[in-house]
């Protein structure tokens, strides 16, 4: 099953709908400048994200896609993943902490 859902939910999109889909799990955003990557990081507990503006090349256990407003990426505990910012404008996203089982798809 692919981490990546690319039109998830729809633009705009709204940070309380996200929230509410991700019940238990923590919920904040992140505002990126141009050009920021994140690398080859791995947590010990399940994450999701969701791209509200901006494009974001997303890799998830080397499947990479280039992710636009309204893409969800549900990345498991223990694999490794990494976010880069397009160098030509920021992003913001959203993301939370968890478990992940019932309506996110997976145990």
């Amino acid at each position: 099953m692919s981490a990546f859902r690319l039109n998830a939910y729809d633009v705009p999109v709204v940070p309380a709908t996200v929230q509410a889909d991700f019940p238990g799990f923590s919920f904040d955003t992140y505002r990126d400048p141009p050009g920021q990557v994140w690398a080859d990081f791995i947590h010990d507990i399940d994450e999701f994200v969701v791209v509200a503006e901006g494009q974001v090349e997303i890799e998830v256990a080397g499947e990479r896609r280039l992710c636009m407003p309204g893409a969800l990426v549900s990345i498991p505990a223990g694999v490794r993943h990494t976010l880069r910012t397009s160098k030509d404008a920021g992003s913001v996203w959203y993301y939370g902490y968890g478990k992940f089982g019932g309506r996110h798809g997976r145990a």
